[in-house]
């Protein structure tokens, strides 16, 4: 068992911690009280917390949980009217806060005039103005309003406004190609289509607006096409009077929807309410965070990933304020990153292991030297599995090894995390912590039974919380086949999951991930974390080939570090000698970069499917498509279209 990194009794702001404060408001001793009280009664938690984190409603509601129609369909704050935009912008103004910073804007390029910083009463002023136009252009209570642009101000006011309307919001990641979003707008009705004439990634330039034309062109309800980077923009906001009062929305109104990828079928619509993602994303960022005025809050993130609406609520929610980064980590400058965070005095920085991975590249194993992060007192994480190389590398070099990695993982399903680190419980390298504070979660074996700790098993969450999806737009069946067919009464998340003894979570990648080589099921994480753990490897992504004896049969891609060349005929023995010889790949493949999605998640099942030699699927959400198309190519050129292990006797052993 490795050692804990983070021991809260070693860091006195613990103490003084939002989390400590409510633990004692409510006479619990340690974590493991909170938690077991959380799930006990979740209307008393769930009721407790939003009072804590002090949220407002116009009307109060009578009932914090309606569970009569079973747990798919559970409402929450029965009676309560509430508004996203009016707890994220307008009472922040009203309270006298409207001189604070509520954004920093960080472009591309790096120089001065493409940064910019936001104050709460400028936002407002904004929002004001794009509520007005929004209601005069005939958007209302319940239309959508969709957007395909990065993380910039006008997608902070676009969100915000279409909340204060009762709208919804509708985020499509930017990089999609004109038929993702004709099916995402499609499917939303949107009314308008808001996006940026061009978009800066690298010093290039991509005309993105003559893809939200085309596809706004093709379906019939969107009115309007926006472009930000147009006169069009400022013409729209003074098109008509500011609106600055709030709809007093029910508890339980739609003012969000994410499509979940289109990687794997069809794209899901998740559709989250305004008391849903103040309840979840306001206790996560409070309990797990410790979020606190004033402080800068920076996550790598898209905005058509969920963890870029969930960043903007929380920040704006506690007047912390954000940094929108709409650019590349390693450019101009391989240190970029680490300049954007000292410049700004960040608070809280959080990077997906992957992320993380290409930081270690771009500084050669180093860290951020000669950069002054002293300000920094918390890191963030999620995504994907960790390997124990990078998580240090993490903790120690951008940290300082006094940072605790609160690592969570949920799902764009429940707009936040099922199991989360915390800073009053001790952390392990890779782990999530504890359970998440009102989340009833487990691990079950196939049969639908608790596993025993220390065994890997399905992550399931026995009883509803706020934030879970209302449904799949416009299916029902696809939600209930989703989530509560495999074990009935109970949601079942798709990731395999392990508890160790000392109470630990690790999360081990997606079940449908999952490989069985002659009969022992393995995770491609699990793999993958052994690879890295070689000091030529800086990336690695693992499939489960067909194998005519043993089913299937481990094959890796794998990302040589700087300098490095990695051994294929080496990798096979360290993973035999990890895993044992059983679990040895079949093949190893070391290649230029691993296909991935914007938000940095491998795409392991388009990577197997080509290299099988068939139709890739959906590549609309892929963010380096050269990387498919070398593994293509590597297959395409070996006999009977199957990738060969080189030759070991030909390689340059590494030093």
């Amino acid at each position: 068992m490795s050692d804990y990194l983070w021991q809260p009794d070693d860091h006195a702001w613990t103490r003084e911690s939002h989390l400590a404060r409510f633990m004692a408001r409510h006479g619990c001793a340690n974590f493991e009280e909170l938690h077991a009280a959380s799930v006990r009664d979740t209307a008393w938690f769930w009721d407790a917390a939003m009072r804590d984190m002090g949220v407002e409603w116009f009307q109060p509601y009578t009932q914090v949980r309606d569970d009569a129609r079973g747990f798919p369909w559970t409402r929450w704050f029965v009676g309560g009217e509430i508004n996203l935009a009016h707890n994220c912008v307008d009472r922040h103004v009203r309270d006298g806060h409207g001189g604070e910073v509520a954004l920093y804007y960080e472009g591309d390029s790096d120089r001065p005039e493409d940064r910019r910083a936001c104050t709460f009463a400028e936002l407002k002023a904004a929002v004001d103005r794009c509520a007005g136009a929004l209601h005069a252009a005939g958007v209302g209570r319940g239309d959508s309003v969709a957007l395909y642009a990065p993380m910039r101000v006008e997608t902070v006011v676009v969100f915000m406004a279409s909340a204060r309307l009762g709208a919804r919001f509708v985020p499509i990641f930017c990089g999609y190609g004109e038929s993702a979003v004709v099916e995402r707008i499609q499917s939303c009705q949107a009314r308008v289509l808001f996006a940026v004439e061009h978009l800066h990634r690298r010093g290039k330039t991509v005309a993105t607006g003559a893809t939200a034309r085309a596809a706004a062109a093709a379906v019939p309800s969107v009115r309007q096409v926006l472009c930000f980077d147009t006169p069009a923009w400022p013409e729209f906001l003074a098109s008509a009077a500011p609106r600055a009062e709030c709809v007093h929305t029910a508890a339980e109104e739609p003012c969000l929807i994410i499509y979940t990828s289109g990687t794997t079928g069809r794209p899901k619509g998740t559709v989250h309410t305004h008391a849903g993602c103040l309840a979840q994303v306001g206790k996560e960022l409070r309990y797990a965070f410790d979020l606190r005025p004033g402080e800068p809050f920076f996550w790598f993130t898209d905005i058509g990933w969920m963890m870029g609406p969930w960043e903007i609520i929380g920040c704006l929610l506690y007047r912390a304020p954000i940094v929108l980064f709409d650019g590349a980590p390693d450019f101009p400058t391989s240190d970029r990153l680490w300049q954007t965070l000292e410049r700004l005095r960040v608070v809280t920085f959080a990077a997906s292991p992957t992320l993380v991975r290409l930081l270690m590249r771009a500084t050669d194993s180093r860290g951020p030297r000669g950069h002054d992060l002293s300000r920094l007192r918390v890191l963030g994480s999620t995504g994907e599995p960790w390997d124990e190389t990078s998580y240090r590398w993490y903790f120690e070099h951008v940290g300082g090894a006094r940072c605790p990695v609160i690592n969570i993982s949920g799902g764009t399903e429940i707009m936040g995390c099922h199991v989360s680190a915390h800073p009053l419980t001790p952390l392990r390298p890779c782990s999530l912590g504890r359970a998440a504070l009102g989340m009833d979660v487990d691990v079950f074996t196939d049969e639908g039974r608790p596993a025993p700790r220390g065994t890997v098993g399905h992550l399931v969450c026995k009883q509803p919380a706020p934030s879970m999806t209302k449904s799949f737009l416009h299916d029902d069946a696809r939600y209930l086949e989703t989530y509560y067919r495999t074990f009935p009464g109970v949601w079942y998340h798709g990731d395999w999951a392990r508890q160790d003894e000392d109470g630990s979570w690790f999360l081990l990648g997606r079940s449908d991930d999952t490989i069985k080589v002659a009969g022992k099921r393995v995770g491609p994480a699990e793999v993958e974390g052994v690879l890295t753990s070689h000091p030529t490897v800086s990336e690695a992504a693992t499939i489960g080939a067909p194998d005519e004896l043993k089913g299937q049969a481990l094959v890796c891609f794998v990302v040589a570090k700087p300098g490095q060349r990695p051994v294929p005929a080496d990798l096979v023995a360290h993973v035999a000698a990890q895993l044992g010889r059983p679990l040895a790949p079949r093949e190893v493949h070391v290649v230029a970069a691993l296909p991935k999605t914007r938000s940095g998640k491998i795409l392991r099942g388009t990577i197997l499917r080509v290299y099988a030699g068939q139709p890739p699927g959906d590549l609309t959400s892929v963010d380096n498509p050269a990387a498919l198309e070398a593994i293509a190519a590597l297959a395409a050129g070996m006999p009977s279209g199957k990738i060969q292990t080189p030759n070991p006797k030909s390689q340059t052993k590494s030093n």
